[in-house]
């Protein structure tokens, strides 16, 4: 069972617009209502995959009582953290070229008693769980701290934790030693301060946060593919794409795809990459059932190509 956290989840609204005119009446040619967080997309994916998952998160108001519903409507088992705020709405406009825009709510702010409450349900829900994966933003009310102090209670109970998330939180629970930790290429820039032009920069950045704490990394670099570094070495995966239709939720699959594979080494890297590529072939943040997946489009390679310019540099 794979047990995720998602301290600032939201209903998120889909809509396929051929292009985006600033000041302009924009028709919509799909719409999608989904659950959100990227906590919430990675139980989403597990549940695709045929996988156990349960999904911790704290809900408010009506958008709140629609994500659970639609969480329920989709087999996944909710644990909810009752708060006072509503629960925050996202807008995605996805352009027929591949191009994303996102507007993201701030979200409720939690009280001392909430954050407790979160704490607590996680805590409670551990028993079993062969991963917890703790995603996204932190909401106001919660400190950047807030994380390291999960992940300390998370290995006191003897659960191996993967943190998708960035910042000062990031960088917090590092010291605490996440089992993984998987940021985006501009995640991985900014933890360790400076830009990434080619793999091998991404490569010496992802053992940087090893060497903060990190026991592994698996970093999405986008169209280049993923990275991951851990005890037995580094390892790079591709896939080939021949059209992305939405990246939304593509590296919480990617995550999904890597711990239920075990969460080590080349095979789950292999899973992850996979899951990522036939995220983006489908629209809105679907998640990929096994039907979608196309393993054999998969390269994995210890031969890190580290003088690769990347397609997407990070300033």
């Amino acid at each position: 069972m794979i047990l995720t956290v998602t301290p600032n989840p939201s209903l998120d609204r889909t809509y396929e617009v051929p292009s985006l005119d600033r000041g302009e009446v924009v028709r919509a040619t799909g719409e999608r209502v989904d659950p959100g967080g990227k906590g919430v997309n990675v139980s989403r994916a597990v549940t695709a995959a045929g996988r156990r998952t349960v999904a911790v998160l704290p809900l408010g108001g009506a958008p709140g009582a629609l994500v659970a519903d639609l969480l329920d409507a989709q087999g996944i088992e909710v644990a909810p953290v009752p708060v006072a705020g509503a629960t925050r709405s996202n807008i995605a406009l996805a352009e027929a070229d591949g191009v994303l825009t996102k507007i993201n709510a701030p979200g409720p702010e939690l009280t001392e008693a909430e954050r407790e409450l979160l704490l607590d349900t996680v805590r409670r829900q551990s028993p079993g769980a062969d991963w917890i994966a703790c995603c996204g933003s932190l909401p106001r009310g919660l400190a950047p701290s807030w994380y390291a102090e999960l992940v300390t209670r998370v290995h006191a109970a003897g659960v191996r934790v993967a943190l998708d998330t960035s910042g000062p939180a990031l960088l917090a629970a590092l010291r605490e030693r996440p089992d993984v930790v998987k940021p985006n290429a501009g995640e991985l820039a900014e933890a360790v301060g400076r830009p990434l032009v080619t793999v091998g920069d991404a490569l010496k950045a992802a053992e940087e946060l090893r060497g903060m704490g990190a026991r592994a990394v698996l970093a999405s670099l986008g169209a280049d593919g993923q990275l991951l570094v851990d005890d037995g070495g580094a390892w790079f995966g591709t896939a080939a794409v021949d059209a992305v239709r939405s990246n939304v939720g593509a590296g919480d699959s990617s995550l999904a795809g890597f711990l239920v594979a075990g969460g080590r080494g080349p095979e789950a890297l292999a899973s992850a990459v996979a899951h990522g590529a036939a995220a983006v072939r489908l629209p809105g943040s679907v998640m990929p059932t096994p039907a979608d997946l196309d393993p054999a489009a998969v390269t994995v390679t210890a031969d890190v190509p580290a003088d690769r310019v990347l397609r997407e540099p990070v300033s």
